[in-house]
């Protein structure tokens, strides 16, 4: 390419205005910002108007979650248990399910509208949300199976470990503690020095010879108790010429009779 279509290639794009940013365009509309606001608060805030039973519940969750979570959400193969484990979050490995550890029934519906069925997220109609919901809550024997879950109740239903959760304070209780000035320089009033050797405080094990376990000869040591080198082997004696075979004796030809004996009178 030629120098001088170089130059006209770069000066017909400094010239093109650039292309309008997909995120520099308007202020969002009202009903944009509607439909992806969907989180629901643990009192209630958020939930849109709608309704479902735990036995239209029980239709939805098996045609929907049930491969994954079980008929009973029992949880098949490594996917996540949903129901039972009351009891358990003191063992040494708790079930945590929605009825054993989630503190909020909000969290529940917010993430199976939001986030289910794997790979389908949001698939889901409002009633058939709510109807979900409604069967876990009876799964974990937190409801009757003639419960019906609507934006009216739902703020009511206070799950078994609420009060099992608190609020992080470590920000104002813990986080000052460790944000002082630190000291660079002249922090100690006296130069340290060392008072004990962890060999004094027989807390290091020794090999057989007393020392400490692992000690490595020195280098003056091993050079004098290292073997000389060996000494050159003698050259191997010639190994005496084999003796020349005598030849075998041969045996004396005899000659054969060509004529018959004489015949007797």
């Amino acid at each position: 390419m030629s120098k001088s279509l170089e130059i006209l290639l770069a000066a017909l794009l400094l010239a093109t205005p650039p292309w309008p940013s997909p995120w520099a365009s308007a202020a969002p509309l009202p009903e944009e910002i509607a439909a992806w606001d969907a989180t629901v608060l643990p009192d209630g805030t958020g939930l849109p108007e709608g309704s479902g039973d735990v036995l239209t519940g029980e239709d939805v969750f098996g045609a929907n979650c049930a491969s994954c979570h079980g008929e009973f959400a029992e949880g098949l193969d490594s996917w996540p248990v949903l129901a039972g484990g009351d009891g358990t979050l003191t063992d040494p490995r708790p079930v945590k399910t929605i009825g054993s550890y989630w503190p909020y029934l909000s969290t529940v519906y917010d993430y199976v509208h939001r986030s289910m069925p794997f790979g389908q997220a949001q698939t889901l109609s409002v009633d058939d949300t709510y109807a979900i919901t409604a069967f876990l809550l009876y799964s974990n024997g937190l409801v009757e199976d003639d419960f019906t879950l609507t934006k009216d109740n739902f703020a009511t239903i206070v799950m078994p470990n609420a009060e099992g959760f608190y609020p992080d304070d470590r920000a104002e209780t813990e986080y000052p503690l460790f944000r002082v000035e630190p000291c660079m320089a002249d922090c100690r009033p006296a130069p340290p020095e060392v008072t004990k050797r962890a060999s004094e405080l027989n807390v290091t094990p020794r090999d057989g010879d007393g020392k400490p376990a692992g000690t490595l000869p020195p280098l003056t040591a091993a050079s004098e108790t290292a073997p000389a080198e060996a000494e050159a082997d003698p050259a191997p004696e010639a190994a005496p010429a084999p003796e020349a075979a005598e030849p075998e004796a041969e045996e004396p030809e005899t000659s054969q009779r060509t004529t018959p004996p004489p015949t007797p009178p």
